[in-house]
């Protein structure tokens, strides 16, 4: 069903080398600070190249598997905060998209010697075979708190042959430059183009609700939350028409997560305005929260270091009730933007920051979450939110 990393027929040049050989590099910042670790992963692409990207921090203590396979990475380096990363290697059943979609991971230390039953091989050999570069001995802790002072910066990572002196003026200048995820098409890097079907392990019932999942850079664990119910789910790139979408006859539309600014899906966005138009029984997860946001009328914003891990308070306001939710992303709908004429209100916010955590409209079948309900990794609280969805569609 997925092409993923694990397909030998897609190994690159680089899964020969030998990577026992220790090489230094450096991770400049667009401010000037300077990191210097050591390399493992993709070095081979990274001899070849300078890596650059947003530098993100993310506080999920497992899982740096599905953090590398999250499609919501494209275009940004993703620091570890848990301090010691690779020790149970990398398992085919933890991916989360078909390949890992990170420019790069930075960890304070890289377990060589991994131990899990299920694991194929190691986080090294891994992002060797994909290309994507590590970078270990760096200090994760200090690093993270430049970036929540200073919020998200871009960086640059550079190796560094022989005895070879980082030029720090010049590397600076180009983490300087590096574009940001707003400027880059980073959505349609992603997405699977073709339609994909899929149905539940045992067969769906013949009155099985049928959800198509609007593919922005969805998460494998999201349209397996809705096999698990018995749901039939077909999978649909986010520029498909809305005449060619209607004809697939769907009971439920599901916005998938994805990266960069919500905004620059413009399609998306006037797509979906028309589709609650139709007061189709729909739902939004991160990013497709946000398009239903704008679609709304709504406005969204960034956030300063954006929200990445696995241990973010929520509380529904009309429950009181509080979890604690995985999250994955780096802008937001405004609250105070929101047209009371849409019907749309705010149902849930972050106890951290006050930010929106989730939409909800007075009428109509309609709800997103900005966390990530599916977790993988992180946290289970909100499996029922795709309870709640597939009631909404029995119910319509």
């Amino acid at each position: 069903m997925m092409n993923n990393v694990f397909n030998t027929e897609q190994v690159d040049s680089c899964a020969e080398t030998d990577n026992t050989q220790k090489f230094r590099v450096t991770l400049t910042l667009e401010n000037g600070a300077v990191f210097e670790g050591e390399a493992f992963g993709g070095i081979e692409s990274l001899k070849q190249k300078d890596r650059v990207g947003e530098v993100v921090f993310t506080t999920t203590m497992t899982g740096y598997q599905e953090v590398c396979t999250d499609p919501s990475y494209r275009g940004q380096m993703v620091v570890m905060t848990y301090p010691l990363i690779g020790n149970y290697g990398v398992a085919e059943s933890a991916e989360e998209s078909r390949r890992p979609w990170l420019s790069a991971l930075i960890v304070r230390e890289y377990c060589e010697e991994f131990s899990n039953w299920s694991a194929a091989e190691s986080l090294d050999m891994y992002l060797r075979r994909a290309g994507i570069p590590g970078i270990s001995e760096i200090d994760t802790r200090a690093l993270t708190r430049m970036l929540r002072e200073n919020g998200t910066l871009r960086g640059v990572l550079h190796i560094l042959e022989n005895d070879e002196h980082p030029d720090i003026a010049q590397q600076t200048k180009i983490a300087q430059s590096v574009r940001t995820v707003t400027e880059l098409d980073v959505v349609q890097d992603v997405v699977t183009p073709e339609i994909i079907r899929l149905a539940p392990e045992n067969s769906a019932a013949a009155d099985a609700p049928h959800i198509v999942l609007i593919d922005t850079g969805y998460k494998k664990n999201i349209s397996s939350s809705l096999l698990r119910r018995g749901a039939r789910v077909t999978i649909v790139p986010y520029s498909i028409a809305i005449d060619e979408l209607l004809k697939l006859a769907p009971d439920g539309l599901l916005l998938s997560n994805g990266p960069g600014d919500p905004e620059t899906v413009t399609h998306l966005i006037a797509m979906t305005r028309e589709l609650i138009q139709r007061q189709i029984p729909m739902m939004g997860i991160c990013l497709g929260h946000q398009i239903i946001g704008l679609a709304a009328g709504a406005k969204t914003s960034r956030l300063p270091f954006g929200h990445h891990g696995g241990n973010h308070p929520v509380i529904e306001v009309k429950t009181n009730i509080v979890t604690i939710t995985t999250q994955n992303h780096n802008f937001q709908v405004d609250a105070n933007s929101i047209p009371e004429s849409s019907g749309f209100y705010v149902s849930h916010y972050n106890l951290s920051d006050g930010s929106v955590e989730g939409l909800a409209h007075v009428e109509l079948p309609i709800f997103s979450a900005q966390y990530h309900p599916e977790a993988a990794p992180g946290p289970q609280d909100n499996l029922g939110l795709f309870d709640r969805f597939l009631q909404n569609i029995k119910k319509a």
